[in-house]
């Protein structure tokens, strides 16, 4: 291939997909972290949470804690789509990624690691778009689910040739 033959909008990652092409229970499997000091002082610097439960590992021993305490929404972040597949398959699809909620099962200590997933749960087609709405959920090393939630998408329906 020459260089006046590459085009950078067929430069994909992965096939683009539009909401009919999207079954429930596809999985998607988010990339496995180990919590580290870094994440917690990174949340600390973004979400401005000063509380030593989150950054004081002497406050967390005196009140029983092995650790510090992972922030809830610190655990959220790992949820998110972009660390996988799904953003790529609908970049030109996706019109908004509309709510997310989630519950917090387990605590999540300094050193835990952490293996997120969104499965697709709900397809509710529309006239033009439907909504994806993905199960979120974190386990732990030790088996145990931590985060439990959802993800919604508004994403578009092919457009029908002409």
């Amino acid at each position: 291939m020459t260089d006046t033959e590459f085009d950078p909008a067929a430069h994909q990652v992965t096939e683009l997909r539009w909401f009919e092409d999207f079954r429930v229970g596809e999985r998607y499997c988010l990339p496995s972290r180990t919590v580290t000091e870094s994440n917690f002082a990174a949340f600390q610097i973004v979400s401005g949470d000063n509380h030593p439960i989150h950054y004081d590992v002497e406050y967390c021993r005196a009140h029983g804690l092995p650790g510090m305490l992972a922030h809830g929404l610190q655990v959220v972040c790992f949820t998110a789509a972009g660390a996988g597949r799904f953003p790529h398959e609908v970049s030109q699809s996706l019109i908004a990624f509309l709510d997310h909620s989630s519950r917090f099962l387990k605590p999540v200590f300094l050193g835990d690691t952490l293996y997120p997933a969104l499965e697709i749960a709900e397809l509710t087609p529309q006239r033009t778009t439907g909504v994806i709405a993905m199960r979120s959920t974190i386990h732990n090393q030790r088996r145990e689910l931590v985060l439990d939630g959802q993800h919604r998408y508004l994403v578009r329906k092919r457009q029908p040739a002409t």
